[in-house]
């Protein structure tokens, strides 16, 4: 049987992709999801080289072709599609390789990372190799921008730069880097945030842990998808947060309940308030809105509306949406207006991202905005591939959005029924006499049971034969009964006489409702949700009654939502999580009141997007630039949802500029917030000013060892009298605050 389970066509294979040249992260060289080549075998099955537990299965460049190898497969070797430090997620020269991120030297030969080197996965978010590399002994002001460009006395200019590195040391050793904690003050404050022994995320070799134990990898070692976070997590910078987090807990009789009687233990820097802390779990960030909102409601009525975001109403932003024009189409329509929509630039697949960004910053309905990026995440298909252009949007649509806070089996069979997902894991390549088992294996690993949750190679192949006869016709799912296999399958305990092949859709229908109401499953969603809301060490406590949750609810989100909320474990966990860099910038937008409403005298001269959705495509853009935006991993695991696999000292210092650039209003097309207004009638002196700025932004005071170094970044005393510029400073001062470890954790 010819191979059947080769990686999709690419721009780079023949130059002729049909899919339009795009700007960012997805350039036109860009490859789409490459499924590992498999190895045909006489028993008529495609079956990985070396097993899924073998070699990377995204690691194979060509032998001799100069590149890092990083394991080699029988019938061709693809570049391996995981993002890269320097460039973000999908991110790629025209080739396809990225020599920068993979050297040659820092592999060994047998194609698996050298522990000497660094190979972890790009882009990070704080720490010492990504564009900010500090070696010990050298100034860290060397290698960082010059963050305060538009000051005139150097002198000023100088301190401000060394006070700021001191007081985002304190934000890098948090994150789980140490690249910009190499300052006295920075190095001092880590036992305030971690406990004491903070480990060293930078250290050169694999310090901890074995090959028999997972969680002991190396990221770039890891050789499924699945095993990503608890890999990360095995890291030096990982255990120093395990000894910090919530071992155990007990449930309550509500979530308001559940936060009066709990106390919180952990060390963190964060106050612990609980609704500061439900505010900013429980959506993109808080603002004063959200903040008086809980407080006047209280938290059970706030959460059963966030619970209910049929009956919130849309915002401004959310009705400007409909500038989107192609976001209510279908896929019909996007087919048959496919030219005119090209000739002038416009893409569903675009625009679903950009509409997206904007539900995140605008909503009102935001447990369901971080509800819908986690299931992103967990029942992944990238944002870009050969055919989203007229299928990605639907999928946003009509799976994810659709069923983010409804029943899972049900999202999990409407994925299988989805052309985007057939598309994406090449299940229309898939017939009775040519199996391909890319969307069989996914199923099982990613998007149910979990890597570890009991399936063997066997079921793999039994559940490609059942899944035959699923394809896609004129970008819309179609089953083709003579392309069904007919024969009795075994999967997992699931048994089915599939006698036929009209019966074939059906009985791959129960086979993903089985499949999705899982004791492995339960487990699988429950440690994925207690990863997400909780801790990036989710406490077994906490996992076994968010399983036990939901397979009473035979899959309904909600009462799992609610138990989470009613655990101690969630309140106790305060400080336990890190914004990726994607929430740290749209929790920025929210936090500074940034409004989509465009300004009467701005001047706009494209004809063919409106401002808002220029604004929008910036936005994105920037997101790109820092390595994270919606469904913006090209693989089929989604985002990593810990804080060691974002380490990135360049990508954390551009956050902090993109934060500067809108407290000045960088993009124009918005309407902005003046940083002197933030506070209304500020106080007269610099330290009282400063606590209510801080106040304002960041929902908490800072310690006096904060106020002293970002007094100092203002040039000025505690009692110094000011005017609402800060005396001119308000920028560096605002843009301070918001570079604390306040506004990186969650």
């Amino acid at each position: 049987m010819p191979d059947q389970n080769v990686p999709p066509h690419r721009a780079r294979d023949d130059g002729r992709r049909a899919e339009r040249p795009r700007s960012g992260a997805h350039s036109h060289g860009e490859p789409p999801y490459a499924p590992p080549t498999r190895t045909p075998f006489s028993d008529g099955y495609d079956r990985h080289a070396g097993g899924r537990h073998g070699a990377d299965p995204y690691g194979g460049h060509r032998a001799g072709d100069g590149h890092a190898t990083g394991g080699h497969r029988a019938g061709g070797q693809w570049p391996d599609p995981r993002p890269t430090a320097g460039h973000p997620a999908g991110r790629y020269p025209d080739d396809g390789y990225v020599t920068d991120r993979y050297p040659t030297g820092g592999y060994a030969a047998d194609g698996h990372p050298d522990p000497s080197g660094d190979n972890r996965r790009g882009p990070r978010w704080v720490g010492p190799q990504g564009g900010a590399d500090v070696q010990p002994g050298r100034p860290a002001t060397d290698v960082l921008p010059d963050l305060d460009d538009d000051e005139d006395d150097d002198r000023r200019r100088t301190g401000r730069r060394r006070a700021l590195i001191a007081l985002t040391g304190t934000a890098a050793v948090v994150a789980g880097g140490t690249a910009l904690a190499l300052s006295p003050q920075g190095a001092g404050l880590i036992d305030a945030l971690l406990g004491t022994g903070g480990g060293d995320a930078t250290a050169p070799a694999v310090t901890d842990g074995s090959a028999a134990r997972p969680s002991g990898q190396q990221p770039s070692t890891v050789r499924t998808y699945t095993e990503q976070n608890e890999s990360y997590m095995g890291s030096r910078a990982g255990e120093v947060l395990k000894k910090n987090s919530p071992v155990t807990g007990k449930s309550h009789s509500g979530p308001a309940s559940a936060a009066a009687e709990t106390k919180v233990t952990v060390k963190t820097v964060l106050a612990k308030d609980p609704v500061r802390h439900l505010a900013q779990r429980a959506t993109f960030g808080a603002t004063p809105k959200v903040m008086a909102d809980i407080e006047k409601l209280g938290i059970d009525a706030w959460l059963r509306d966030q619970l209910d975001p049929d009956k919130i109403a849309p915002t401004p932003a959310e009705l400007r949406l409909a500038e989107l024009r192609t976001l209510k189409m279908s896929i019909p329509q996007l087919r048959e207006q496919r030219e005119a929509l090209d000739a002038n630039g416009v893409h569903a697949d675009d625009e679903t991202v950009w509409a997206t960004i904007a539900r995140q910053i605008w909503s009102d309905r935001q447990l369901f905005e971080v509800m819908v990026d986690f299931w992103t995440d967990f029942l992944h298909v990238a944002a870009y591939f050969e055919g989203s252009r007229m299928q990605r949007a639907s999928f946003e649509t009509e799976v994810i959005r659709k069923h983010a806070l409804g029943n899972y089996a049900d999202m999990l069979v409407a994925a299988n029924r989805h052309p985007a997902l057939l598309t994406y894991l090449n299940q229309a390549q898939s017939s009775k006499d040519k199996v391909n088992e890319n969307l069989a294996r996914e199923n099982l690993e990613l998007y149910s049971v979990g890597v570890d949750g009991g399936y063997t190679e066997a079921d793999v192949r039994q559940a490609a034969l059942l899944q035959t006869g699923r394809g896609v016709r004129e970008d819309q799912y179609v089953y083709r009964p003579e392309r069904h296999y007919v024969g009795e399958v075994r999967i997992m305990g699931f048994q089915h006489a599939n006698n036929s092949a009209e019966g074939g859709e059906a009985a791959a229908d129960a086979y993903f409702r089985y499949l999705a109401l899982h004791e492995s499953t339960a487990r699988y969603v429950a440690t994925n949700l207690a990863t997400r809301f909780v801790s990036d060490t989710p406490p077994k406590s906490l996992v076994d009654r968010l399983a036990k949750a939901y397979t009473t609810s035979k899959g309904a989100i909600k009462p799992v939502l609610m138990s989470l909320f009613s655990a101690s474990e969630f309140w106790a966990s305060v400080g336990q999580k890190v914004r990726r860099p994607m929430e740290y910038l749209v929790a920025t937008y929210r936090v500074l009141g940034v409004s989509p409403e465009t300004p009467a005298g701005y001047q706009h001269s494209n004809a063919n997007r409106t401002a808002f959705a220029e604004g929008l495509r910036q936005i994105k853009g920037k997101l790109e630039e820092l390595g994270q935006f919606p469904a913006g991993q090209p693989t089929p695991n989604g985002y990593p949802d810990v804080y060691v696999a974002w380490t990135s000292a360049g990508t954390m210092v551009n956050g902090w500029n993109e934060a500067g650039n809108i407290l000045t209003g960088n993009r124009k097309m918005f309407t902005y917030r003046r940083p002197e207004e933030l506070v209304p009638a500020p106080p007269a002196t610099a330290g009282a000013y400063l606590d209510a700025l801080a106040q304002r932004l960041v929902f908490q005071k800072l310690t006096d060892d904060q106020k002293k170094i970002i007094l100092e970044i203002a040039g000025v005393q505690a009692g110094t009298k000011v005017d609402a510029t800060f005396d001119g400073a308000i920028v560096p001062v605002a843009r301070a605050i918001l570079a604390s470890p306040m506004h990186h954790l969650r």
